[in-house]
């Protein structure tokens, strides 16, 4: 099963056929999306200049799409995925690490709930953002990109 980043969701509603390709390669029903995946679509929806016309895209893709949403479980995982990541990238020194967010580190929040959601379910990520290879740093889980 594998848990497509927003990155592929955009390359497959625009016709990449590199992934396209790779995706049919897999059953229909061998693939989701993270519910933060999701936000992140309506998102670039609301702010793109055709906005009915790339939600009836998104709406379109979702139709055959598992939809993974955030639980109790996730947010354990979540949370000491977060923690291992701190650990090994924030400074050592007590004042400096207080006052460093993840997103001093680099990270992204939104890819932490991706991965937690994959690692809950036991998916392989799909994506091209370099974010999930770093991550990996702290915490090791399956990673493929199709581009």
């Amino acid at each position: 099963m594998y848990l497509l980043d927003t990155n592929h969701c955009s390359y497959i509603i625009n016709g990449n056929t590199n992934v396209i390709s790779t995706l049919r390669s897999r059953s229909v029903y061998d693939f989701g999306i993270s519910i933060i995946t999701y936000a992140e679509l309506l998102y670039m929806t609301e702010k793109s200049e055709f906005k009915a016309q790339n939600l009836s895209a998104v709406q379109a893709f979702l139709m055959d799409t598992d939809l993974y949403l955030i639980d109790e479980g996730t947010a354990i995982i979540y949370s000491q995925l977060k923690t291992a990541i701190f650990n090994l990238f924030a400074p050592k020194n007590k004042n400096k690490r207080r006052n460093t967010t993840i997103m001093d580190l680099g990270f992204d929040d939104h890819d932490l709930w991706i991965t937690a959601t994959a690692m809950q379910h036991n998916l392989i990520v799909v994506s091209s953002d370099s974010d999930f290879i770093q991550i990996q740093q702290a915490q090791s889980f399956p990673l493929e990109s199709w581009i």
